[in-house]
């Protein structure tokens, strides 16, 4: 609780034990009226300030307006009938702050909690001068530079592992609870926390650039891009406010004079300028004008714990009507990391082949040759090889051990005149002769990420009508994979321009309600991220071009995050029309029986301040994701 709410509550004990007390007081006429003064300028001054500017800046139709009308229009009633019943307009003035007073404690409770759940900004970055450690700023750490983070700190920028081993604590930025190995050579990203080791890392990105920064900025600037939801109430509210003013003043003046002229009754001044009062306590909007952002807040927050960034709350209202999702492959439905995964015909034993192939290309950057060394499992001993001879786009020669290893495609074995099998898998496949003659070939082949089946049939268990994948590579290994974890519609040896055109083909074959959402990871997925009509990028490993022209990140690269995504942004838009049907809905019944004289102060006070109580309470609910 910060201090103005602490003062707040103060106020509203205070005015709430004077106006009891008072009613044990026996006094009358003017004494009474100043005495009961004491408690309504306690609780009420502020609305009374509040309204005063509104008046003077010529925006004069608010909450604080309408309260302070219906409040001093009570007293002042009270006192042209010499009733001395001022306990009702002060109760209002009561328990309308009581109302804001909870509304702003639930709004600070679920800023606290998104706080607490981003709370990964780093205080400091531990540099090595002189051997001894010096905390600065991140923002004074240029790239390149060698930080050291201990058990227990924050990793403040991204970097790349340089020394030592650790697990990290990814929950702040993923919502998952299992940590993470990092060792040497691995790329991490600021947010983490470090949890066993001591690492050195070498900053890759200045602060301001880092996955920390730009995610603190995401969440911090998403309340400005407003929902079309929100965009009707903020217009509601200023159509509504002075409507609901002018029916209160017909309703204090039009029935008494109909009743003078037309009928030959006595006006009833009184009677009917206490329902007009009444009517007004029931019309204020904060229900509606405090419950449905506070909705879209809650909704991004608990998106923000489950590792899903949500840049606004239209994009918010945009993924609860996805219908069809369009995925790129590598990167995101793959791991974009290529494996030895099968070895065929081989004359010798499968690890002999294997250390061939992977000393043979030990010279090359390239990830088909990364993932030989890597399936060998051993440190290259590079003087057992000689001779290397790179045949472009076709494989290597190589002298291992003093034997001749040819490995490539069959445009290779072709040329050496070496006949070779061909091989049904799907992949990349290295044949490998040893002194010219044939000895079998291996199979490489990108890997699925574990989860990717399982999230393309949540996807169509929570109503996506329809999923498609657009690649770049062959036709084989696209129809295998899409096969694999039942996309409904596969494209493939697209280039970056192609991917665009078949997005905007998808866009034009849907209805108007229909929303397409593409799913990408690359520096080339960016155009279509831009032109889909929801974009979500993969936030851990994918670049920052896709993240920057990206709607949605997710933190890690999971997935099964696009379903649980849409789930959330569904939760909160059932949340916020639940609201606004409850709020206008009560709103309208309460004012019908206001303007009826049914209905008295007392129910107005619940259709102002319960209503309000109720809808910040359901708005809540968006925080907490299942």
């Amino acid at each position: 609780m910060n201090k103005k709410q602490r003062t707040m509550l103060v106020r509203i004990i205070i005015a709430a034990v004077l106006l009891i007390a008072l009613n044990f007081i026996p006094v009358t006429g003017w004494i009474r009226f100043l005495l009961y003064l004491v408690p309504y300028l306690v609780i009420g001054y502020d609305i009374l300030l509040k309204a005063g500017k509104g008046i003077r800046n010529r925006q004069v139709f608010d909450e604080n307006f309408l309260m302070a009308v219906a409040t001093v229009g009570a007293i002042a009633l009270a006192l042209l009938e010499r009733s001395g019943d001022y306990t009702e307009a002060i109760a209002v003035m009561l328990f309308y702050q009581v109302g804001e007073w909870f509304q702003s404690y639930a709004v600070g409770k679920s800023r606290r909690n998104i706080s607490e759940l981003m709370d990964i900004r780093p205080d400091y970055a531990n540099v090595e001068r002189d051997g001894k450690l010096e905390k600065v700023d991140p923002d004074e750490v240029e790239i390149g530079t060698v930080i050291v983070v201990q058990p227990g700190e924050k990793v403040p920028i991204d970097g790349t592992v340089i020394q030592g081993s650790s697990s990290l604590n990814t929950s702040a930025l993923t919502g998952e609870s299992l940590p993470r190995d990092a060792k040497e050579g691995d790329e991490v990203i600021s947010g983490c926390i470090n949890m066993t080791g001591v690492l050195k890392i070498q900053t890759t990105k200045e602060f301001g650039e880092s996955t920390v920064s730009k995610i603190l900025d995401l969440v911090e600037n998403a309340s400005s891009r407003k929902s079309r939801s929100e965009d009707f109430i903020s217009k509601f509210a200023r159509i509504y406010t002075p409507a609901v003013c002018y029916a209160a003043l017909a309703l204090a003046i039009l029935p008494p004079l109909v009743r003078m002229a037309a009928l030959g009754l006595p006006a009833d001044w009184g009677t009917w300028i206490y329902r007009a009062l009444t009517f007004l306590v029931i019309s204020c909007p904060c229900a509606l004008v405090i419950s449905i952002p506070l909705s879209f807040f809650a909704g991004i927050g608990g998106a923000s714990n489950a590792g899903v960034l949500v840049k606004g709350s239209n994009y918010l209202e945009t993924l609860s009507q996805t219908k069809i999702v369009v995925f790129d492959k590598t990167g995101t439905l793959t791991q974009g990391v290529f494996e030895v995964n099968g070895i065929h015909h081989n004359e010798l034993e499968d690890a002999k082949l294997v250390e061939y192939a992977a000393l043979a290309e030990s010279a090359s950057s390239h990830p088909i040759s990364k993932s030989l060394q890597k399936a060998y499992g051993k440190e290259i001993d590079r003087s057992r090889v000689e001779d290397i001879r790179e045949i472009s786009g076709n494989g290597v020669i190589a002298r291992v051990d003093g034997v001749e290893v040819a490995a490539g495609n069959d445009k290779l074995m072709d040329s050496l005149g070496v006949p070779y099998k061909n091989c049904h898998s799907v992949g990349t496949i290295i044949h490998m002769a040893l002194d010219g003659k044939y000895a079998g070939h291996i199979v490489i082949s990108d890997v699925v990420k574990p989860h990717s089946r399982e999230a393309v049939q949540a996807l169509k268990a929570s109503g996506v009508r329809r999923t498609v994948m657009l690649t770049g590579d062959a036709r084989k290994v696209a129809e295998q994979v899409a096969g694999e974890l039942g996309i409904d519609k596969v494209y493939s040896e697209l280039l970056p321009a192609d991917k665009v055109e078949k997005v905007e083909e998808l866009l034009k074959n849907r209805s108007e309600k229909e929303k397409l959402a593409f799913v990408g990871d690359g520096i080339n997925d960016a155009p279509v991220l831009g032109r889909a009509d929801i974009g979500i990028a993969m936030g851990a490993m994918g670049s920052d071009a896709a993240i920057e022209a990206a709607d949605v990140v997710l933190m890690d690269d999971d997935p099964m995050k696009i379903a649980k995504a849409i789930r959330i942004s569904r939760k909160c838009l059932r949340i916020v029309y639940q609201n606004i049907v409850f709020a206008i809905g009560i709103k309208l019944i309460c004012l019908a029986l206001g303007a009826v004289g049914i209905a008295n102060m007392w129910l107005a006070i619940f259709a102002d301040v319960g209503v309000m109580i109720l809808a910040v309470l359901n708005a809540i609910r968006a925080l907490f994701v299942k």
